[in-house]
């Protein structure tokens, strides 16, 4: 497939879809290679780079998806009412973190870093579409395991969770001091 035709193509598809699609899907979908597929994927993303351009391709993982550019915001909200903002708690971004870094995990692996239950703050993240239940552990009572989704990818700002920043060794002594310390306050230590 020329070029031209396999942008066009692959522009219809991700408008349509309206969520991501996978780049395995796409070359499928095109009967092209993942190889070509990425190749008409840059080339689209060359074409919406230009200033005249609302749109843009956004990455995450092995998927893409059309996005409108950050900086034609205001116009959507002119025309529909503003989206809720998220308002995301301590205990909620807490367990998020956990989450994201040690995935896949278990509710009780959470309740046993955090130190307190996390019922309210797993339902809570399940609820924005940014955790999901990845299966169940090979462990008695076959308890649910949970990761980060592509909305939380998309949320954050990153295409993978490889991106996620790193925590050093001097961070984690500061953060279990911090940890002790609230356990302490709680105690009345």
């Amino acid at each position: 497939m020329e070029l031209k035709k396999a942008m066009a193509a692959t522009e219809a598809i991700l408008f349509a879809m309206g969520d991501s699609v996978t780049i395995s899907e796409l070359a499928k979908a095109l009967e092209m290679t993942d190889k070509d597929v990425v190749r008409v994927i840059a080339a689209l993303q060359t074409k919406y780079d230009a200033d005249d351009s609302g749109i843009r391709i956004t990455e995450l993982a092995d998927a893409v998806q059309l996005c409108t550019k950050a900086e034609y915001y205001e116009y959507l909200i002119r025309l529909a009412s503003a989206p809720q903002r998220l308002r995301l708690t301590d205990t909620v971004l807490e367990t998020l973190s956990i989450i994201a870094y040690k995935q896949p995990v278990t509710k009780a692996e959470i309740e046993a870093i955090r130190g307190v239950n996390s019922d309210f703050a797993v339902d809570k993240l399940l609820g924005y579409g940014f955790i999901m239940e990845l299966g169940r552990k090979d462990a008695p009572g076959k308890p649910i395991l949970f990761g980060t989704t592509e909305q939380f990818l998309r949320s954050f700002g990153v295409k993978s969770i490889e991106e996620l920043p790193s925590v050093n060794d001097t961070q984690i002594e500061e953060f279990k001091t911090e940890a002790e310390e609230e356990a302490d306050a709680r105690l009345g230590i």
